[in-house]
Order: C-alpha cells, then structure tokens, then sequence
C-alpha cells in the first residue's frame, strides 16, 4: 500500500506544482515537459528492460549450470547457519541461500550487472515458499532491504567516474564509502529484525558479522598500505579474477559431475527472458512516475526547502548542492549518477561537493527500482513494511555519507 500511495502521490503532486507555475508564472511549456517525460521514462523503462534481458539470461544460466554441478548447495551449507537465524522463514539448507550469497557478493563487489539477475533468481525461489503469492514474505523483504542498503566493499564504477572527471586521487572516497554502506546495512539488518522479532544476540550471527567485519577491516588495512594510484587497478582486477573464477568453478564442477553443462546453461537462460519480459511494466510505472515528479521541478523544491531549513538551525550548508543525489538515490541509480557526475563537473571532481555526491552514490542502492524490478518480476503488490525500511536505511546511508564527507575532506 505504500508504494502505492507514494506513486499516486508522484503524479499529484506534479500535477499541482505544475498547474501552480502555469497560473502563477505564466510558464506554458511545463505541462508539455510533464507529457514529454512520461514518454521519455516509459521508453527508458523497456530500454533498461531489454538490456537486462542479455545479462539476465547469461547469469539465470550460469545459476543453472551451478544447481546442476552443486555448487550452488555447497554455498548454501557454507552461509547455511548464518542465513537460518536471518531468514528463519526459508528451509535449511535450501539452495535459495546460495543464490542470495551469490546476490550479496556481486554486490559488495560493485557488480551490478552480475547482482541484479541472481537477486532475481533468489527472489523467483523464495517466491515459490511464499505462502501468500501477492503479499511479500519476510525473507523476501529482509533480502531486499539488505539489497537496498547496498553494502559495497569496492566502489569500482565511482572510482572510474571520479577518473573521467578528472580527481587527483579518484580512490580518496574508498574508506568513506565502505564505512558508509556498513553501517547503511548493519542498520537495515536491524531495523527488520525487530519488525520480525530476529535475536541478532544470536551467537552464530554475532560470529559471522564478526568474521565479515574483520575480513573487511584486513582488505582496508591492505589498500591503505598500497600507493593511491594502484587502489583502482587493484580493486578491479580483483573482482574481475573473483567473478570470473566463479563462472570457471560453476562450469568445472558441473562437468566433473557428468552433468550437460551446455544444455543446463540453455534451460537457464530461457527463464532469464521471461523474468525480462514480466519486469517492463513495474519499472515503466516507477520511472514514469519518478520522470514526472522531477520534471515539475518538485525535486529541486524539496532540495531547495532542506538547504533553508539546515541553514535557519545553524549548520553549515556546503554539502546542500549534492543532496539531490541524496533525494534521486532511491528513485533513479542513473539519474542519481547523472546528477552526481553534474556535480563534480559543476563544482569539480575533488572539490567538497563533489565528494559528497561520490559518497552518497555509494552510500545505498536504489531502492524503488530495487522494488519494482524484484517485487515485480514475481508480481508481488503488497510490498508491507519494505519500503519504510528501505528508506530509512537510505536515510542513515544518506547521513552517514554526508558525516563521512565531513570527516575525511573537510
């Protein structure tokens, strides 16, 4: 029901803003800009579509080839004891957890393009467990507000931006980042927790956040020991090596097991057009929404409103000219990017704006596309309390990078 409110709400409130400037201000060209954004952002919807399909498609295969070979049940025993206490809803042991350590994992290594197809394969089997089709489960909305807080352990691609634009030291925002997207997740683990009464006490989770936190503590006590300009070329070949031994290990496997990894990978791949297909209308819906809202120049209201108000309580406002990648992040990750790159052009890649912009980017994932791309390509409607956990989590994530900011640039 909030999703729902929310995007009535989207088109309301443009609607109003934009009846406003055409009475008030005479400005005839703004309801022109509402209809041209709808066709724009309908069209970005089945354009973002039809470009998941390839990468969907290869991963739902490689996903195939690694249920057949086992080693998707070999992860899933390996995380089995943690993701029981987290996810008490799933059965143990069940290969669902290997699909969601896949997830997490291409996430934390900045793989987006890997993340999204197997969140969706995770997401289409505990679909299946799902007693109630249309309701999301709990495991469901653990897993996508754990996705929405976006932990990233090397923020490749904005250390690749923040190179094209020109940064003396484009790895300067690695720690802020990581520090940021911890606590963005620790916070969103928690925060679902209580809404499913999870003992985070729990001795086997406490000894895997642990383990997690001590082996992200080694990989940054290791890159601040190298010389700033090898963090990048490090930090990609790494995830590059990672990534792809996975595939090799999948294929391997499988084949040690006598199992047709060809055939396997094609069954695979077949679900990865339909899960395509049945995603279009969910993100078409959302980005219309979202276009319009932006276009009645709402957004830039809301930024505007916030700097007064920072600057009426006394604090120092030079981080307001990035808070519209704060308020894009949970609508739109490219128009969040957009507005980022705008920044670091506007006010300079190593400027404080500018490195504000880079840590809120990598401060969470995008929560309503997260939404309507998961919870969609498995036709849930009643998202329950996942969207008030997703933006809250956001919301710390959006702190804790503007804090960080503060911290090591100022």
């Amino acid at each position: 029901m909030a999703l729902n409110y929310l995007w009535i709400a989207f088109f309301l409130i443009a609607f109003v803003i934009a009846l406003f400037k055409l009475i008030f201000f005479q400005d005839t060209a703004i309801f022109q800009a509402l209809v041209t954004s709808t066709f724009d952002n309908a069209k970005t919807g089945f354009e973002i579509s039809l470009g998941l399909t390839g990468v969907m498609t290869l991963w739902l295969g490689l996903m195939k080839i690694g249920e057949r070979g086992g080693i998707v049940a070999i992860l899933a025993k390996a995380v089995g004891p943690f993701f029981n206490r987290i996810f008490p809803d799933l059965p143990k042991n069940h290969p669902v957890f290997g699909s969601i350590l896949m997830n997490f994992s291409a996430n934390m290594l900045g793989l987006d393009n890997a993340a999204t197809p197997l969140g969706l394969k995770a997401m289409k089997e505990m679909q299946e467990l799902n007693p109630t089709k249309e309701t999301a489960s709990n495991p469901q909305i653990m897993f996508l507000v754990l996705n929405t807080a976006g932990l990233t352990v090397i923020p490749i691609s904005i250390m690749v931006y923040r190179t094209q634009m020109g940064a003396a030291d484009p790895t300067d925002i690695f720690i802020p980042i990581l520090l940021t997207t911890l606590i963005s997740a620790f916070f969103g683990l928690i925060l679902v927790a209580i809404y499913q009464r999870i003992n985070l006490f729990d001795w086997v989770i406490m000894a895997y956040l642990g383990t997690a936190f001590l082996l992200i503590g080694l990989v940054i006590y290791y890159l601040a020991g190298q010389p700033q300009e090898q963090v990048a070329i490090i930090s990609q070949v790494v995830s590059n090596v990672i990534l792809f031994s996975i595939i090799v290990a999948f294929i391997t496997l499988a084949w040690l097991r006598k199992v047709n990894v060809y055939d396997a990978f094609i069954e695979g791949a077949k679900e990865g057009f339909g899960v395509a297909i049945n995603i279009i209308p969910y993100l078409v819906a959302m980005l219309v929404a979202i276009g319009v809202f932006r276009a009645s120049g709402a957004l830039d209201m809301v930024v505007n409103g916030m700097g007064w108000v920072f600057a009426q309580m006394g604090f120092d406002t030079e981080f307001v000219p990035a808070l519209p990648v704060a308020f894009m992040k949970p609508l739109s990750g490219s128009g969040a990017r957009g507005l980022m790159l705008d920044a670091m052009k506007t006010y300079g890649a190593d400027s404080f704006v500018g490195r504000v912009a880079s840590c809120i980017q990598g401060s969470t994932e995008t929560t309503f596309y997260i939404l309507a791309v998961y919870f969609g390509s498995v036709g849930i409607r009643n998202t329950r309390y996942s969207v008030t956990c997703g933006l809250l989590a956001d919301l710390v994530g959006v702190t804790t990078a503007i804090f960080m900011a503060y911290l090591f640039f100022k």
